[in-house]
């Protein structure tokens, strides 16, 4: 069921008005997000004990919604062109309710990595679906502000879960920790049946009328006309686009920064942040701080994640990404080599307080700059043909790599110690940092068109053979295919 769009907005404020209230509508599906990956946090050990899970059991319930998200990754955009960005919302939202009854009511280990599995599927597909339908409904003067709060959406979703943790920790209620995300989910479903969907996704299944309506909701009305052109004009270069996509991926430097693209995924997940907001309770408990303390402290991981992401979000465009990535990895690797430091220390009872502090500046680098920028890159740095198609695969290597992180990490703390387990994800951050060195490219400041030839250039693809191509029917093609100069 579509939902007819009202009589336009009179005035901005009510275009306005009608942008926020559908982005808040829509970020629901990135607070689920967050919510649904960082309050597992807190409920583990309560968990743990209920279950009697051993470290492999902790890893394999914690990392079911990590494999159900990878797929669902994959799922969640082909479900938005065929079904429509709002009815893939709906699904996703359908999903997020009945998988958070179902974990919060899971008798049995299984049953709980089942559900938690197809929880996953929406995560996963929210994290492709959310900003889509942002990009898409939102007008060209907000759609980076909105798009950029889907991120912060998220990170505060992982804070509110960490807030009902530390409430709920009292009461052992780990099941009420798992079960309220039905809540946000509920209001996601309900809000989105009074959404309309995308003038783009309109305009493909030919209702333009419908697309004009919603159009004016957002723009003034002399832009319509003219908006309605330019989405026509866009969808079709993309649909050439995507019809060499194929042959596109047989150059030598495509294939390249697809390689470098998956290895900036790889980057993000093998430093460890994920490790933090699964298991941050479970590290805070090796310093001896008791199951209630150590998940109330994750309160302080979870704001400041908040405020480094505004912070990252504010900087990206100024610093530019590869400085953002190189500092942000130094300073988590100093960061997680003197955490693994602070455990060889005599375990005291004010050892809690340095540990905590270094988690805290540990996430604060790594949501600042390394989550910030990665997600920016695999945005920006494909050529058009390939762009999809590409940063697909590189998200779902992203769900993958997730996925083995929180898998292996309970059984590397009980086999390593929390010290050297530290110390491996700072060789990695070490690691990181030498590839994004040699490899990650600056985009910054670049119009779109010009940045495909910057990377040409730079990943090798600048020889005779592509400048013979680039003056044939080929090179045309993609200068035609190219966003204008103002696409960022």
């Amino acid at each position: 069921m579509t939902t007819a769009p009202a009589p336009p907005a009179a005035a901005t404020g009510g275009a306005r008005r009608f942008v926020v209230a559908i982005a808040a509508i829509a970020a629901l599906g990135g607070a689920l997000f967050g919510y649904d990956t960082g309050v597992v946090s807190g409920a583990l050990p309560f968990m743990a004990r209920h279950f009697g899970l051993g470290a492999l059991g902790e890893g394999v319930v914690t990392s079911a919604l990590l494999i159900g998200a990878a797929f669902g990754s994959l799922a969640g955009g082909r479900m938005a062109d065929a079904l429509g960005r709002r009815t893939a919302l709906l699904w996703a939202g359908a999903v997020f309710t009945g998988g958070a009854v179902a974990v919060a009511l899971a008798p049995t280990v299984p049953f709980m990595a089942a559900a938690r599995c197809v929880l996953g599927l929406a995560v996963g597909s929210a994290s492709v679906i959310t900003p889509l339908y942002l990009s898409e409904i939102a007008p060209a003067h907000l759609r980076g502000r909105l798009v950029s709060f889907n991120s912060l959406m998220i990170v505060s979703g992982q804070l509110l879960a960490y807030l009902v943790n530390a409430v709920l920790a009292h009461w052992a209620a780990w099941r009420w920790m798992l079960g309220l995300a039905a809540l946000p989910a509920v209001a996601l479903l309900l809000g989105v049946l009074f959404l309309p969907d995308t003038p783009r996704w309109y305009l493909g299944r030919d209702r333009p009328d419908e697309a004009a309506a919603v159009l004016r909701r957002t723009l003034p009305a002399a832009d319509v006309p003219g908006e309605l052109s330019r989405i026509a004009r866009a969808r079709t270069l993309e649909t050439d686009a995507r019809r060499g996509a194929r042959q596109e991926l047989r150059r030598p430097w495509v294939r390249r920064l697809l390689l470098v693209g998956i290895g900036l995924a790889v980057v993000q997940q093998i430093t460890g942040v994920n490790a933090v907001v699964y298991f941050a309770p479970r590290i805070l408990a090796a310093t001896g701080l008791g199951t209630s303390a150590a998940i109330t402290a994750t309160l302080a991981i979870g704001a400041v994640s908040v405020l480094a992401t505004a912070v990252g979000m504010a900087l990206i465009d100024r610093v530019g990404r590869r400085p953002m990535l190189l500092w942000g990895l130094t300073g988590m690797a100093v960061s997680l080599g003197l955490l693994g430091a602070a455990f060889h220390l005599p375990h005291t009872a004010g050892l809690s307080y340095p540990v905590l502090a270094l988690m805290v500046l540990y996430m604060g680098f790594m949501q600042a700059t390394l989550n910030t920028g990665v997600w920016l890159l695999l945005a920006e740095m494909f050529p058009l043909k390939v762009r999809g198609l590409a940063m697909g695969a590189a998200v779902f290597v992203m769900w993958l790599v997730n996925f083995g992180v929180a898998l292996a990490f309970p059984v590397l703390l009980d086999a390593a110690g929390p010290g050297r387990t530290c110390w491996l994800f700072a060789a990695m951050c070490v690691l990181s940092l030498l590839f994004c060195h040699r490899y990650a490219p600056e985009t910054k400041g670049l119009a779109l068109e010009d940045l495909e030839q910057e990377l040409r250039r730079a990943a090798g693809g600048g020889g005779p053979d592509d400048e013979a191509e680039e003056h044939g029917a080929d090179g045309a093609e993609r200068r035609a295919a190219a966003p204008g100069p103002s696409a960022r």
